[in-house]
């Protein structure tokens, strides 16, 4: 598949303007870019979601131009997207041949579809039960599925967008084997993520793009992590080095502190969720939470902000007994929550920019003391210039935003309330890495001005260059917390992921 020339603008944004890009049958060809470079955009456009406005799109040599995904489908463009768009309450086999199940009589023929399946299981090499509903599977074989859905369709080119972005080390391993597989067979593979060590290791060319052009192709290893950077953020000062700049490491005090802490948590528990846990959150101080997907970091911040009811034990602010019946308490305790499913949880797409950013503040004040709007445009404009939102347009939708600007306006809504504690669940899963350092930046900054902060990440790296104590869940259980010293490193926080042990 080549593509030419593409240009794609939307009211008040030039998304694409003249992008070129070449996939070549059987490589893994990466797409990389800041959020807002247009990637998002680029993949709408090859797979039939928006028509370009200029530029061509040729397949096997022949132009072609999608009103629609299924045209794009059924001339060999499929695409998995990092939020996996099947039907859990159906099986593996439904899932797999969904829209296109054997039929005799007019019914499902059963047993040709659990045959089919199975053969598409077995010829990826693949161990799994057609049979089985696929919600008794993790996300990462959910995404198995999802790419096998697209091979049935005859795909000639495969685009996985973020597709590891909810995945662990060993499950991430699992994908790749079968991408490889993908690629030896000859399928074209557009690879769009936010880790760059992936790249290195799976991809054969990468593309890049800036501020909705073209910054250039290159073969993988022509480039160095620090290289791509540049080539992504342009001369901008947003490197790897800066992000190791942010440490908290050796700075903690929080074993000596004789003060109120802002938070303690003892004995807090939840039945079904989480095991009950102490925990004591002071002011200016980062707590990292870690563990494996699924180990109860989330649901152990969510009873701290009243989106779930503890059943058990005490949770004192300021030193005094404080029941979380809800959310809105909890923003009256100036306790404020970004959570990792910004779309569903988070952010509201039909609203503007300005409307989502003032959410929190026009809700704490009630609705029959609203905002201006000369206030609200104060407020949007502000923060869109502290955070850098882009585009800086407070009237656009912000479904329309890529996913870190979207991350961005959810945080600017939060800190706009002055919070005293900041729980923050995932803020840069699935962003590049120079809204990644703005965030982390921002994180030390809060935490030097008296805010405590409460820092969830899948990236223990990020956990401990943020953090002054580390949090270590397993199981659903807070199995230990840790001085961020210079002991403290990843593989000792894995090994007691592993045991349950501290040392």
């Amino acid at each position: 598949m080549e593509a030419r020339g593409i240009r794609k603008a939307f009211p008040g944004v030039l998304a694409l303007d003249g992008v070129d890009l070449r996939l070549h049958p059987g490589e893994v060809h990466a797409l990389m870019g800041e959020n807002g470079a247009g990637k998002s955009t680029l993949i709408k456009v090859l797979t039939g979601v928006h028509p370009p406005d200029a530029g061509t799109v040729t397949i096997d040599g022949d132009q072609r131009r999608f009103s629609e995904p299924l045209e794009a489908q059924h001339a060999g463009i499929s695409t998995v997207y990092q939020e996996v768009n099947l039907c859990p309450n159906l099986s593996v086999a439904e899932n797999i041949l969904i829209g296109r199940e054997p039929r005799r009589l007019g019914l499902v023929h059963w047993k040709a579809l659990h045959a089919r399946a199975e053969q598409l299981i077995t010829e990826l090499e693949l161990d799994l039960d057609v049979r089985a509903p696929l919600s008794a599977h993790s996300i990462a074989v959910q995404q198995l599925v999802a790419i096998v859905r697209a091979v049935d369709v005859q795909a000639k080119v495969l685009v996985l967008d973020e597709p590891t972005s909810s995945l662990d080390r060993d499950e991430v391993a699992q994908l790749f084997t079968l991408v490889r597989r993908l690629r030896d067979r000859g399928v074209a593979i557009l690879f769009v993520t936010h880790f760059l060590d992936q790249v290195f290791d799976l991809c054969d060319r990468v593309t890049v793009l800036r501020n909705g052009r073209l910054e250039g192709e290159y073969r993988i290893d022509e480039l160095t992590p620090v290289t791509l950077v540049h080539r992504m953020v342009g001369g901008e000062l947003r490197t790897l080095d800066e992000l190791a700049e942010t440490s908290q490491t050796g700075t903690a005090t929080t074993g000596d502190r004789t003060d109120v802490p802002f938070l303690s948590a003892a004995g807090l528990g939840r039945a079904g969720s989480i095991q009950p846990y102490d925990l004591d959150i002071h002011r200016g101080e980062v707590i990292g939470l870690a563990g494996l997907l699924g180990s109860g970091r989330t649901e152990a911040a969510r009873l701290l902000f009243g989106a779930d009811h503890a059943d058990e034990g005490e949770l004192r602010i300021h030193g005094e007994p404080t029941a979380l019946r809800s959310p809105r308490t909890a923003i009256a305790h100036k306790i404020a929550f970004c959570s990792e499913n910004r779309k569903a949880e988070g952010l509201i797409g039909e609203l503007t920019v300005r409307e989502n950013i003032v959410l929190a503040l026009q809700a704490a004040r009630g609705w029959t003391k609203p905002l201006s709007r000369a206030r609200q445009d104060e407020i949007a404009a502000r923060w869109i210039e502290v955070l850098d939102i882009r585009p800086a347009a407070p009237e656009a939708q912000v479904r329309n935003l890529s996913g870190g600007n979207q991350q961005k306006v959810l945080l600017a809504r939060w800190l706009l309330t002055d919070p005293e504690l900041l729980i923050l669940d995932e803020p840069t899963r699935g962003i590049d890495i120079g809204a990644k350092t703005e965030i982390q930046r921002l994180v030390t900054r809060l935490a030097a001005e008296g805010t405590a902060v409460l820092y969830i990440s899948a990236e223990l790296e990020e956990v401990l260059r943020l953090s002054h104590r580390v949090g270590v869940l397993r199981d659903h259980r807070l199995v230990a917390t840790l001085p961020n010293d210079t002991t403290l490193t990843p593989d000792r926080i894995l090994g007691t992921i592993a045991t349950g042990a501290t040392s």
